[in-house]
């Protein structure tokens, strides 16, 4: 290890950005599932709905990929999607073991729904927030991101094609810049 900003004789919880990190997760994804739950989703589940919704994955194993999660999970997480009938499973007529995963029409709903929950969610959130301190948040946590990614490996968040992070440059036209 390199030398930084945290000693181990000196860390404390209330100064860790680990501890920081994992409570904004979870304020995040309590406040989520509070705003999915009359869909009957949960913030774990809307993740699946988004991806197939976006074809960025259309098998079990691209979802656990693209979404960091074992298979075991991902399983149970698709089998109380589809029992829920947000989703079906069919095997593909070319490979008979290719199991391929395509949204009900009440999963395509949920999709179209879901982008203006987010927004309202993330609005919420991130009240008091200028758009140049959204853009530096953002900034910040893509380097962090990137530093715990091995070159050539396809990790990432999973939003972007092959494992890019997103474009956070401000909108020229936002209120902060005079614009509307």
């Amino acid at each position: 290890m390199t030398d930084g900003h945290y000693k181990a004789d000196e860390i404390r919880l209330d100064t860790s950005l680990g501890y920081y990190l994992s409570k904004a997760r979870n304020v995040l994804v309590e406040r989520t599932d509070r705003a999915v739950k009359p869909l009957g989703l949960t913030a774990q589940q809307i993740g699946v709905i988004l991806m197939l919704a976006a074809q960025r994955a259309s098998t079990p194993f691209e979802l656990s990929r693209v979404m960091s999660y074992d298979s075991g999970s991902m399983t149970r997480l698709l089998d109380r999607l589809e029992k829920k009938g947000f989703l079906v499973r069919t095997r593909s007529d070319a490979d008979r073991r290719m199991v391929k995963l395509e949204l009900t029409p009440q999963g395509q709903e949920a999709a179209r729904q879901l982008p203006g929950i987010g927004a309202a969610v993330l609005n919420e959130q991130l009240r008091g927030f200028s758009a140049a301190d959204l853009a530096t948040f953002i900034d910040l946590l893509g380097r962090f991101i990137a530093n715990g990614i091995d070159p050539g490996s396809n990790a990432g968040c999973g939003l972007c094609p092959g494992g890019q992070a997103p474009d956070t440059t401000l909108d020229d036209s936002s209120p902060e810049n005079g614009k509307q």
